[in-house]
């Protein structure tokens, strides 16, 4: 493995549809190597890395393989890395995590009304 720099390996895996994007999520404090908080875009990955990324609504944990020298298809860029991302909990993810963040429908309006005059 050649050393890269963390913004673009970052694009060549496909974690970010851009190098901006990826150098954006850097600059965020959304990505971690080795447990370390990175702010540089410039930071050199070796062989062995581990990097720890908080994409908007997910995370992930990887560990790096491979570098590439150039941004491939998708099979290509799951061989620069090992996912060790740990496991949801089934009951977590069904938890009705859809209606997060919306606002209530007429159904939950009315039963909002009832919890409130039942519990005054």
């Amino acid at each position: 493995m050649t050393d890269q720099r963390l913004d673009k390996w970052l694009w060549c895996a496909r974690l970010a549809k851009t190098r901006s994007a990826a150098a954006r999520l850097i600059a965020d404090g959304k990505v971690r190597v080795n447990g370390e908080r990175i702010r540089k875009a410039s930071r050199i990955l070796q062989l062995g890395d581990v990097i720890t990324a908080t994409p908007p609504g997910r995370l992930v944990v990887w560990r790096v393989l491979d570098a590439a020298e150039r941004r491939g298809p998708a099979p290509l860029a799951r061989a620069l890395y090992e996912d060790l991302t740990p496991p949801v909990e089934e009951s977590a993810a069904k938890a009705g995590d859809e209606r997060i963040g919306k606002r209530p429908t007429k159904r939950d309006r009315r039963r909002i009304d009832t919890f409130r005059s039942i519990w005054g």
